[in-house]
């Protein structure tokens, strides 16, 4: 249990974790990259994710239509001017990690090849994310699961099938695993947001934890997954309207403090519930007599009654005082107490 504000607790183990995912929202600037982590702690984050990739890790540097995106935000792009363009310099990373140090909070990343992975590997990485798109990439997630780090598999677009196999490969070294459902669609329209399959995939895989890559805009389908239990929660993270390959569906401080918050909010034990129920609690029923009972009358149902607010014997003793006798006359409509019947 940790204390979060004056009167309230909350269960770290039920709250679900938020990742603050900077991707592509540095804009190519090393300084807006730093700032976007420091203010994803500030705003509430409990981790930051990044990627570790260059171009060539991922394509080729090709203007051929089949490598054209024919879709989405980044449409008429081609593959390799996208990821030049959103890619998080290898030279940046030093500092990343030192800044989640310095918060007491940990970062990690998305590596898109071995090379990534070694890389990662000189900063302790704590954690690895398999991106939607690199499910079936069997020999990169053998090579990241052999480093034995908690592993946060993204499923977009992805099969059971292929979530099975994936995990089959993992489980070789270890089964520390979160499944994110993920709808691969940027932004995801709330209608397309199939939150049912997150239910779906806490049934399939029991003995891991579940959690959504959130990719609609704004904030309220994060929260209402958080209700179904879920372990984690990944929203994009920009700092202001700069347009960037990703701001299409990111989150603003603002909206990332207010997620935070509320919730907190939905998972704490508040201790206020006790006065609240103490002040409100007069307007439940309690027994009254409907008719005047004589000294040593048995008391009947026909001579009782339930009504507002509480102030004689609680109306969930309704049955247990029939058959009692009256220890005084009793007048029609007074509230009834223990010390009138024996």
């Amino acid at each position: 249990m940790k204390r979060i504000a004056k009167n309230f607790y909350f269960n770290s183990k039920l709250r679900p974790k938020i990742i603050a995912e900077i991707s592509g929202n540095h804009a190519g600037s090393k300084r807006r990259f730093l700032n976007l982590i420091k203010n994803a702690f500030i705003c509430g984050a409990d981790l930051v994710k990044i990627q570790t990739y260059e171009p060539i890790d991922i394509t080729l540097k090709k203007k051929d239509k089949n490598f054209k995106i024919r879709s989405g935000p980044w449409k008429n792009m081609y593959l390799w001017d996208l990821y030049q363009k959103a890619c998080t310099p290898f030279n940046w990373h030093k500092e990343a990690f030192r800044i989640a140090k310095k918060f007491n909070k940990k970062i990690f990343s998305s590596p898109f090849s071995i090379r990534a992975v070694d890389h990662l590997e000189k900063f302790k990485c704590p954690i690895y994310k398999i991106a939607s798109f690199e499910i079936t990439d069997l020999s990169l997630i053998d090579y990241i699961a052999s480093k034995k780090k908690k592993i946060i598999l993204s499923t977009g677009m992805s099969t059971i099938s292929e979530i099975k196999i994936a995990l089959k490969i993992i489980n070789k070294y270890h089964n520390n695993v979160a499944i994110l459902h993920c709808v691969s669609d940027y932004p995801t329209e709330i209608k397309n947001s199939n939150l049912k399959k997150i239910l779906n995939l806490k049934k399939i895989f029991p003995n891991y934890e579940v959690g959504l890559s959130d990719h609609t805009n704004g904030i309220s389908t994060s929260i209402i997954a958080a209700s179904l239990g879920i372990s984690y929660i990944e929203k994009h993270f920009n700092l202001d309207d700069l347009i960037t390959a990703d701001s299409s569906f990111s989150i603003n401080p603002n909206q990332l403090k207010e997620l935070s918050d509320t919730i907190s909010y939905l998972f704490q034990n508040s201790k206020k519930e006790n006065l609240i129920r103490k002040k409100n609690i007069f307007l439940r029923r309690s027994i009254f007599s409907s008719k005047n009972i004589k000294k040593n009358e048995i008391i009947t149902k026909d001579k009782i009654n339930t009504l507002r607010p509480k102030i004689g014997i609680c109306a969930s003793k309704f049955f247990k005082i029939l058959n009692k006798k009256a220890k005084k006359n009793l007048k029609k409509n007074e509230p009834i107490y223990y010390s009138d019947i024996k």
